[in-house]
């Protein structure tokens, strides 16, 4: 790969990561507040969803697949992204089943 293609290339990764890095919270259509506790793939993706469902439970634990255009990790092993995030404690007990 030219050294223009990879400078390229490493400039849009690490501004998809600093983007990335900008999303800590999101509120869903009920109010409830969640925070992004991971960001990743693979098998340390499932180790952090296991503890995550261990400590918080399965009900305060919400996986979303997100987008790794830009992130060549991502892109060359064909694994997905995703994002866990967590209730907050505060809505946990009020939270309508």
């Amino acid at each position: 790969m030219p050294k223009s293609v990879q400078n390229d290339s490493s400039c849009l990764a690490a501004a998809r990561l600093r983007d990335e890095e900008k999303v800590r919270e999101k509120i869903d259509n009920r109010g409830n507040r969640w925070c992004k506790i991971y960001f990743g793939s693979g098998s340390h993706f499932r180790n952090w969803l296991r503890q995550c469902k261990e400590i918080f439970g399965e009900e305060n634990i919400e996986v979303e697949e997100t987008d790794s255009t830009g992130l060549a990790c991502f892109n060359e092993s064909g694994e997905k992204a995703y994002r866990i995030w967590i209730l907050e404690r505060q809505n946990r007990n009020s939270k309508e089943s």
